[in-house]
């Protein structure tokens, strides 16, 4: 019987977000520009913060999301340019690799550390690569350097679909990477990775090791972030140095925090809140829309504790053990 819900669960979660990017696939057709570039930069950096989700999981917080969010707008960039890869698919993967690739050597270090040391430690390697690439003129320096439109399936797209276009590639491979990401979570892994916020001893003494839990998901923040980080520049069609700055990975932790370590699917529900705030609070009120980020958050944490995600989470899981 278990084995039998388990299985529908899954199967529900796929048809979910297969579902979900269909209809949002269909909808942008109709979309105003403005409308897909802001959903577009919300998938993107719902995925960087996806990975601070999955961090989140385990206990820590990463606060330098930024330095993965660079390396792979920064990989997408030069391989447009340098390497002639144009594809979109391929520059965002090629982005996220790469980004776990740098990542590696540092994720079973960082992961024996806990609470302020872990997120510190992983601050300090976003300020590095953000003084290397403010330093590096091959990079363009603190004016960062612009890319070209890139093509899906060797096909360019014409100049009134490019929006539509990058805004359809990045729908697809957030919805792809946020099922999978969903699966793990409530994978066998994905649950002890869970308990072991609570009670590390208890899980060591059951035999895992929550240093490993906590680099595999260090690993898989990694890749998330390149593979946004990418999409990202893609859609901006330019890459600067603030990409790896302490701000910019402020806003990732700002997302994660209210979208809360439950729901894989608020992580973008709250990047689109933030994208939302911003704009028109920019827009409206120039000179103190901080301000409204800052009341925003205050009132999610003192009326949702738990994240937005804690608004269906706890459906979800009651109908499961139905």
């Amino acid at each position: 019987m278990s084995a039998m819900t388990t299985s529908s669960s899954l199967q529900r979660t796929v048809v979910a977000g297969l579902g979900t990017m269909a209809l949002l696939l269909a909808v942008g057709v109709a979309m105003p520009k403005w409308l897909t570039f802001l959903i577009t930069m919300s998938a993107a950096n719902g995925l960087v913060s996806l990975g601070i989700v999955s961090l989140m999981r385990t206990g820590v917080v990463s606060f330098g999301q930024g330095l993965v969010f660079a390396i792979g707008g920064y990989t997408a960039a030069l391989s447009f340019g340098n390497l002639g890869i144009t594809d979109a698919f391929v520059l965002a993967i090629a982005g996220g690799l790469l980004a776990l690739a740098v990542a590696l050597p540092f994720a079973f270090l960082i992961a024996r550390y806990r609470g302020i040391f872990f997120a510190m430690l992983s601050l300090a390697l976003s300020m590095v690569l953000y003084g290397l690439l403010v330093k590096s003129q091959t990079l363009g320096g603190s004016d960062g350097f612009n890319l070209g439109r890139a093509t899906i399936f060797g096909m360019r797209p014409a100049d009134h679909w490019s929006s539509y276009a990058s805004y359809a590639v990045t729908v697809v491979l957030a919805g792809l990477i946020g099922i999978a990401m969903r699966l793990y979570f409530d994978s066998t892994r994905g649950m002890v990775a869970l308990a072991s916020r609570d009670n590390e001893i208890r899980i060591e003494y059951l035999g895992s090791s929550v240093q490993n839990l906590i680099a595999v998901n260090y690993l898989i923040a990694a890749f998330t972030g390149g593979t946004g980080g990418a999409l990202a520049v893609m859609a901006l069609g330019h890459v600067e140095p603030e990409f790896s700055f302490w701000t910019t990975s402020g806003d990732f932790v700002f997302v994660s925090i209210l979208a809360g370590h439950h729901s894989v699917l608020a992580a973008f529900i709250a990047s689109t809140v933030l994208e939302i705030v911003r704009s028109f609070s920019s827009a409206y009120f120039p000179n103190s829309w901080q301000l409204s980020l800052g009341l925003f958050l205050l009132a999610v944490i003192r009326f949702l504790p738990r994240g937005i995600g804690s608004l269906w989470e706890a459906k979800r899981r009651k109908g499961e053990q139905a």
